[in-house]
């Protein structure tokens, strides 16, 4: 595996860490942690924490079991809910419209009501639709209808603004956060514009269902 070949050759003595036939310093300790972006703590601990995704809803693509969340995956997540924090303080603070079609459809509404609603909602016509010049055109354009609704749409194919923390769009294309007042959107901007587009139109359901979700791959 590509991790596992990196760690190995940034920390060449970690078999023999974990054997106990060496001892790293704590000099070594504190780098290994920041190269594979651990809590130091964490590394002190009896055995690996079990960190759960915070998102509830946890379809995949294939209705495989989902795997154990990397620390990247996870990272994005914080940072999202943090955005989202903010932008419901701002939503708060200056009085501004909450959006009212979050939560307002069930998975007993018929799915063909909910893309009308949604169709109508964002103005995406298919005779519009065919005047897009490329896949890049769409996605902006549907980013900008979708963030007219009221709901944060963000897209990044890395964490935060750390380039050598590239997003795998393997382990999940895209999630959604709701809230009545600050419903969010993040896509993997590793993934193509293609699958980006249908992702973005996936989490605005689940926006429209009131439920958070993480679309992930098997």
């Amino acid at each position: 595996m590509p991790g596992m070949r990196t760690v190995a050759r940034r920390v060449p003595k970690l078999d023999e860490w974990v054997a106990g036939t060496r001892r790293p310093t704590l000099e070594q300790v504190e780098k290994f942690a920041s190269d594979t972006h651990t809590p130091f703590g964490l590394l002190v601990l009896p055995g690996p924490p079990v960190e759960d995704l915070p998102i509830s809803d946890m379809r995949t693509m294939g209705k495989a079991a989902v795997p154990r969340p990397s620390a990247d995956l996870l990272d994005t997540i914080y940072l999202r809910q943090a955005r989202q924090d903010w932008y419901r303080t701002y939503v708060q603070e200056n009085d501004v419209r909450e959006p009212g079609f979050v939560g307002s459809a069930t998975t007993e509404t018929a799915p063909t009501l909910v893309a009308d609603q949604m169709r109508d909602l964002l103005g995406f016509e298919l005779t519009e639709r065919s005047t897009f010049s490329s896949w890049e055109d769409a996605l902006r354009r549907l980013i900008d209808r979708i963030e007219g609704l009221g709901v944060l749409a963000m897209v990044n194919g890395v964490v935060g603004a750390n380039t050598h923390r590239k997003l795998d769009p393997r382990e999940s294309r895209g999630f959604a956060l709701s809230d009545p007042l600050a419903p969010l959107i993040f896509v993997n901007g590793a993934d193509t514009k293609a699958a980006q587009i249908f992702t973005m139109v996936h989490e605005l359901a689940h926006i429209w269902l009131g439920g958070s979700a993480c679309l992930m791959r098997p």
